[in-house]
């Protein structure tokens, strides 16, 4: 398969070299101006966790394709975006004349509306998805990683279409493992939330260190996710698995289970580590999270009291 990965970022760069190193043919779309700035080659120190949990180790330099242009008659099968939520709309009005016949996935979180957030793109050409991995660049450096598991959902009937079993088939003859969810727009909410709790905790903290070595403090995130909920539910997503265990199960559970998750030698550990070190993940990416869900349940009327109370560290 042909691939263009939409930028040179961290998520496109760990998948893209992963699905070119399954045969596929991948290169990379960047600004004008920016191929002088990012080089031929990227120099990778990774987890490639598609074998084990802690991942394989993987250094290498990188050759990559970078390219400036996008005409409308491109021959490529897929358009990956993988981009940071606030960026989408203008991904999509770049793409919207660009398209041509390739099936773009969205690879991505997403706050706002999905249908409305890629209303510019033919919708019978789009996939949703979201990756498993992370990480930071110093440098021309990638430091970071994936997991096996990728997740590819339905929004509005998206998955009965055999563009998006032909995305499921690419990631699986990749090594990956596919986890489909039914309901991908609350999936996608539920998953926002998640993170604007992690990144409070994060910023009250100080450092991503710190948030997992305090139990208390996991705590505290799991009551501003549960607090959360009912933005995601007036919004029009369903509370499905995820919220109920976040509203159900005892903080302190909870808490212990995240602790578990994100502190041991594993891949997703890493990724976080990797971000904070990197500078990836810095104030603003940090804020956007609890901002927006705030801006939305003030909008909504819904009452968010813990999270209003955090308000001063991601103003």
């Amino acid at each position: 398969m042909k691939i263009l990965m939409f930028g040179r970022g961290v998520i496109s760069t760990l998948y893209g070299w992963a699905l070119e190193k399954a045969g596929n043919e991948v290169d990379f779309y960047v600004r004008p101006g920016r191929s002088a700035d990012f080089g031929s080659s990227v120099d990778l120190d990774i987890r490639d966790g598609r074998t084990s949990r802690k991942g394989k180790p993987v250094h290498e330099e990188w050759p990559i394709t970078l390219r400036e242009d996008l005409e409308p008659d491109h021959d490529y099968d897929l358009i990956v975006v993988s981009v940071n939520h606030d960026q989408l709309d203008a991904v999509v009005d770049f793409l919207s004349s660009r398209v041509g016949r390739a099936t773009i996935l969205v690879f991505n979180n997403i706050w706002a509306e999905p249908a409305a957030a890629v209303a510019g793109l033919p919708r019978e050409q789009i996939v949703w998805g979201f990756p498993g991995g992370g990480g930071g660049y110093s440098g021309n450096s990638l430091h970071g990683g994936f997991v096996k598991s990728i997740f590819l959902g339905d929004i509005d009937g998206s998955s009965r279409t055999d563009r998006h079993r032909a995305v499921r088939d690419l990631f699986t003859t990749a090594g990956f493992s596919i986890s489909e969810v039914k309901d991908f727009r609350s999936w996608l909410w539920f998953h926002f939330i998640l993170d604007a709790g992690i990144m409070v905790g994060w910023l009250r903290m100080g450092s991503f260190d710190a948030l997992v070595r305090s139990r208390p403090a996991l705590q505290e995130v799991v009551r501003l996710v549960r607090e959360m909920i009912p933005v995601l539910t007036a919004k029009g997503g369903t509370s499905r698995l995820g919220a109920a265990a976040a509203r159900f199960i005892p903080a302190g559970i909870f808490g212990f289970t995240m602790q578990k998750l994100l502190a041991g030698d594993n891949v997703l550990t890493d990724i976080m580590v990797q971000a904070q070190a990197t500078g990836h993940i810095d104030f603003e990416a940090q804020a956007i999270y609890p901002r927006d869900v705030l801006a939305d349940a003030r909008q909504l009327g819904v009452k968010v009291p813990r999270l209003e109370g955090n308000e001063p560290a991601f103003r």
